[in-house]
């Protein structure tokens, strides 16, 4: 494992210096916006960039939708100044038509999936199957799910497995940052959780038991609205250097670090 890391890290640092060094004019400070899902990967990756570069990254958190002033569009909204944002692809894609990021510039980083996790020390629920995740949904004595993925599970999956109505005085809606369903079920405020597998694994005090099987993603696929982007900003003050450190997230020395954040690395 030791030589394996060594050998990533390597590759990481060639890549930057032979790819990176020669797009960027001289040392920048790259203002982020980051919204949860990307967040494990991106904050693992960023302090390679910084040290192969010379440019620094400044980052901001904030939700991908939604109105609270600290989501990207309404940040965005507002003017604050920033280079690059890090983002759910479906809400980029609308910032892209709305002309607040510059066309051609936003690139696909990764995909995650919908998992579910348990407290950890819980006895973990089979879930290799269809039938077996409806058993375990059923089984379950309250289930916990993010605001903006209620849509999602009770208008769309849930409805097309045929448990919606009986599932529906189970659910525990929460707001809040990226871990707060992992939080609740660490907590013991529900007995299940449902999200994002990239926003559950970096949560102490739970277990990921794995991601829903496959074949309910092609009852429901959940296409752009699972993939995380970056895109420059219009405006940007550090283009070129924004681009740089997109080029270096969507490098294929970056997968592994990606797959370890819980994504599927879509650079090609």
């Amino acid at each position: 494992m030791r030589t394996n890391s060594g050998l990533w890290r390597l590759l990481i640092v060639v890549l930057a210096s032979t790819i990176l060094l020669p797009g960027s004019a001289g040392a920048a400070e790259i203002r982020v916006m980051l919204s949860g899902g990307f967040a494990a990967a991106y904050l693992a990756l960023v302090p390679e960039f910084e040290r192969t570069t010379g440019h620094t990254v400044s980052t901001v958190r904030g939700g991908s939708t939604g109105t609270t002033p600290n989501s990207i569009p309404s940040r965005l909204q507002r003017g604050e100044s920033v280079d690059v944002v890090v983002m759910n692809a479906n809400a980029l894609d609308g910032l892209v038509k709305e002309g607040r990021i510059a066309a051609g510039t936003h690139v696909d980083l990764g995909r995650t999936h919908l998992a579910l996790a348990v407290r950890a020390g819980s006895p973990k629920p089979d879930i290799g199957s269809v039938d077996t995740f409806k058993r375990a949904m059923r089984s379950a004595k309250s289930i916990v799910y993010a605001s903006n993925g209620r849509s999602y599970l009770f208008t769309e999956l849930f409805p097309r497995l045929g448990i919606a109505d009986e599932l529906e005085g189970k659910g525990l809606m929460v707001e809040g940052p990226a871990d707060a369903v992992g939080t609740a079920v660490a907590r013991g405020d529900a007995e299940i959780g449902l999200h994002i597998m990239s926003e559950l694994l970096p949560v102490p005090g739970i277990a990921v038991v794995g991601p829903l099987p496959d074949e309910i993603d092609r009852i429901a696929p959940l296409g752009r609205r699972a993939v995380f982007s970056a895109g420059i900003v219009a405006g940007a003050k550090e283009p070129d250097a924004g681009s740089a450190l997109i080029k270096f997230l969507a490098s294929p020395a970056a997968a592994p670090v990606i797959t370890k954040s819980g994504l599927e690395p879509l650079a090609r």
